[in-house]
């Protein structure tokens, strides 16, 4: 793979090439035809990105780096670390719907039959920091094989119990080999802090683009944004 710092400078400058270009040929056309121009230089960038983050290249979690363990920094969007009680809400489960055959409601237990796998990987944040953690979960290919997507579905939206935070993504990310359901960090049970009791994690998207504290998974026609994408972040998010 690339070095991470050399494709997020790499996409960066794509980006603002692009749209100073679009704003160029914007002249005094006004910004309704701006925004247009720009909406039309996101999607050009779209498609380099996607590119970049095809399924054959796989991320080695920076051989030599140590995993980050407890320095390994953690988010949310609620006042506080958002923890699943079970005396309020009912066992956790995972809801797996939308344009499938076979939606499935997975528990923890049920979730940690599937087949499971462990994958060192970097951690890519918009900020601009990176941090090596190990993963232990399943891979989301295996649950879509389980609900069979519909032809139609071509987005994916991930949904979580930090007050309603949730990102889409294209489903092409989502199918990569290496995104995953997980629900272990560094050999040990995912701790609240990184989003208990499960996740979405890839190497191909940015961190505010990996759900934490996942309660649904939902396939779709059409991207529906995300909780950081509708406040101006790129909808893609790519590596």
């Amino acid at each position: 793979m690339m070095e991470p710092t050399d494709r997020r400078e790499f996409l960066r400058a794509s980006g603002l090439a692009a749209a100073a270009l679009a704003l160029g040929a914007c002249n005094s056309s006004g910004p309704r035809d701006a925004e247009r121009v720009l909406r039309y230089a996101e999607r050009k960038n779209e498609v380099l990105e996607r590119w970049l983050v095809r399924h054959t290249k796989m991320d080695q979690g920076s051989p030599g780096r140590l995993i980050a363990g407890d320095r390994f920094p953690s988010y949310h969007i609620a006042p506080s670390v958002p923890v699943w009680d079970p005396a309020v809400r009912g066992a956790w489960r995972l809801e797996i719907g939308g344009m499938v055959q076979k939606p499935l409601s997975l528990s923890l237990e049920e979730l940690q039959r599937l087949p499971r796998r462990t994958q060192r990987v970097n951690h890519f944040c918009v900020e601009g920091w990176t941090a090596v953690a190990e993963f232990t979960g399943v891979s989301l290919r295996e649950i879509a094989a389980l609900v069979k997507p519909a032809p139609e579905a071509r987005y994916v939206d991930f949904q979580s119990f930090d007050d309603g935070y949730h990102e889409s993504w294209d489903l092409e990310s989502a199918l990569h080999p290496q995104t995953m359901v997980v629900y272990a960090k560094d050999g040990a049970a995912l701790p609240p802090a990184y989003g208990a009791p499960a996740r979405v994690h890839s190497p191909v998207k940015l961190g505010y683009k990996n759900t934490k504290y996942l309660t649904r998974i939902e396939f779709m026609p059409e991207r529906n944004g995300g909780y950081w994408s509708d406040e101006g972040y790129e909808w893609f998010g790519g590596t």
